[in-house]
């Protein structure tokens, strides 16, 4: 695989292309993403995990953001309890191969009179309607917002500004945060970001990944509990908005090489796969069963969450 291939693949957009291979060409290229420190990591933050294991390996500087202040912000918790769940996070990325890396708490300079400055700045420019809009999918009890929600989306460009980053890696729900920076930078003398987008997938029930609904699996998850969730998990015959098919295409196949499905010889015997392409077709032509195929998806996420289980032990 090339590297503009590797740095695109599972991507939904990428703002703007032309950019982004000028920057591929650069000696020095860094990006960034920032994650809101929280109880468990599960396959919702996996999508930015490997997108950022494929950006490191096509030779970008990556930094990751502890976004300890910003969860506060957003009604997460307490100072307190942020940082030590952004400590328990960094465990989590180290364990899922995220390495090599620079890990960044935000209220180490998030508090600084610079960033300050830019966030006051910044926030003379943006309307308030501006602000909440961008706000609308990343943010909690968005229905009555306040005032810290508001600072939120100023202080996630300041971040792309102070860390001195050339591409921002996001959730396609950080897409209107985003085109704010690429807006807004350049006015206050920096440069506009490349922003990379990826999906957000849906949780195992077909509905949006949500902790109160455990409709998600945890990077931390016993082998026994990822074969229940995956074996009730909604796997319709159509290809589109499959859960299932979602975690085959954006976990299982960027880091195994191959996935069998295992099944009796009346049943057609054993059948290996070396892209997801391959095996999704062979899923829409009803050559492999949902249940075989929930099987074969449990078995190959706990050899990928192995290392993770292992890691925090």
């Amino acid at each position: 695989m090339d590297t503009y291939a590797r740095v695109i693949r599972n991507t939904v957009e990428v703002v703007t292309d032309e950019e982004l291979r000028s920057l591929l060409d650069r000696p020095v290229k860094k990006v960034y993403a920032g994650y809101e420190p929280s109880g468990e990591i599960h396959l919702g933050h996996l999508v930015t995990i490997n997108k950022l294991i494929d950006l490191r390996d096509a030779g970008f500087e990556v930094t990751v953001l502890l976004a300890d202040l910003h969860a506060f912000l957003n009604r997460k918790g307490t100072m307190e309890d942020v940082k030590k769940l952004a400590e328990y996070n960094r465990r989590c990325f180290e364990g899922l191969g995220l390495t090599d890396i620079t890990y960044v708490l935000g209220s180490s300079f998030q508090l600084s009179a610079e960033y300050q400055l830019l966030v006051h700045e910044l926030s003379q420019a943006i309307t308030l309607n501006r602000a909440k809009r961008s706000m609308d999918e990343v943010g909690r009890q968005m229905d009555n917002p306040t005032v810290s929600q508001m600072v939120y989306p100023i202080m996630q460009m300041a971040d792309i500004a102070m860390l001195d980053v050339d591409a921002a890696l996001g959730g396609i729900d950080q897409r209107k945060i985003h085109m704010l920076a690429r807006e807004y930078l350049p006015t206050k003398n920096y440069p506009s970001p490349v922003c990379i987008h990826v999906p957000i997938l849906h949780g195992l029930d077909g509905k949006k990944m949500s902790s109160s609904q455990g409709n998600y699996i945890s990077v931390a998850e016993s082998e026994e509990d990822i074969r229940k969730k995956m074996k009730k998990a909604f796997c319709p015959p159509e290809i589109e908005d499959n859960p299932v098919l979602q975690v085959l295409q954006h976990h299982i196949f960027p880091r195994l090489e191959t996935v069998t499905i295992e099944r009796p010889e009346k049943f057609g015997g054993n059948r290996t796969f070396e892209s997801y392409e391959e095996m999704q077709q062979a899923y829409a032509n009803g050559e492999v069963h949902p249940a075989d195929l929930k099987t074969a998806v449990a078995e190959g996420l706990i050899s990928v969450l192995a290392p993770v289980r292992e890691y925090l032990k």
